[in-house]
């Protein structure tokens, strides 16, 4: 899977690509990493990736050449064409979860454009951009940040990336239900003690504890989260 992002600053993504999971899908080639400086696709040296908006307005707005041309010269080294989604992370776009990251793994190609100051051009949302994503209800300098949150939570949903798949089948959100409770050694901390059951070696009693705390805690944290549940539920029956 190749991951492509347009940036100004692309050494922000130096160490955050080279450490923990997003390294080890790159060493065992289920992940490619490609970083492109916006600033090499100007015409000039001297000139500007940035400029004023029309019709007055505070800010800057990124422009619109470099962009597209950074956009063709991926787009050139793409085989599957058709397999590739384009993305820019927004405050007003629609908000990133673990269904869009699911998604957005069985995509072979995608493309980040990192936006600055007041954000870009409107020419290059219309006809370039397919997926105008938020990670959430606030604003951000730049979209180096979500895009980075972005790829991190696509890559580990890859089979083969982390050492036992069942452990990202288990994460929060992926059936409508937050994580539960984890323990581990000692025993015994500080007075807090692991539950008994967790040590019995009864597989059914242990699955159905989890179960129950992972319920307990959506239902407690995620209305939103425990309603779908339970609607699905219902659907099952």
């Amino acid at each position: 899977m190749s991951f492509n992002v347009i940036t100004p600053f692309p050494a922000m993504f130096n160490n955050i690509l080279n450490e923990s999971i997003l390294l080890k899908a790159k060493q065992k080639k289920i992940a490619e990493y490609n970083i492109f400086n916006l600033f090499d696709f100007l015409d000039n040296p001297s000139e500007r990736i940035d400029d004023y908006p029309f019709g007055g307005g505070p800010g800057m707005l990124m422009k619109s050449e470099p962009i597209f041309k950074a956009v063709d010269k991926i787009k050139s080294n793409i085989k599957s064409i058709n397999d590739c989604r384009i993305i820019f992370p927004t405050p007003d776009g629609k908000v990133f979860n673990h269904d869009k990251a699911k998604k957005l793994s069985n995509v072979k190609n995608l493309i980040f454009i990192c936006g600055h100051y007041k954000g870009i051009d409107q020419r290059i949302r219309d006809e370039i951009v397919t997926d105008e994503i938020s990670i959430g209800d606030f604003v951000l300098t730049s979209g180096e940040l979500p895009s980075m949150i972005m790829i991190d939570s696509i890559v580990r949903l890859k089979k083969g990336v982390l050492n036992n798949y069942e452990s990202a089948e288990k994460d929060s959100f992926y059936d409508l239900l937050l994580d539960g409770p984890h323990f581990t050694r000692p025993r015994e901390f500080r007075g807090n003690k692991v539950p008994d059951v967790l040590l019995s070696g009864n597989h059914k009693e242990i699955e159905d504890w989890f179960l129950n705390k992972r319920e307990e805690k959506t239902k407690k944290l995620r209305i939103d989260l425990w309603k779908k549940y339970k609607s699905k539920k219902m659907e099952q029956k």
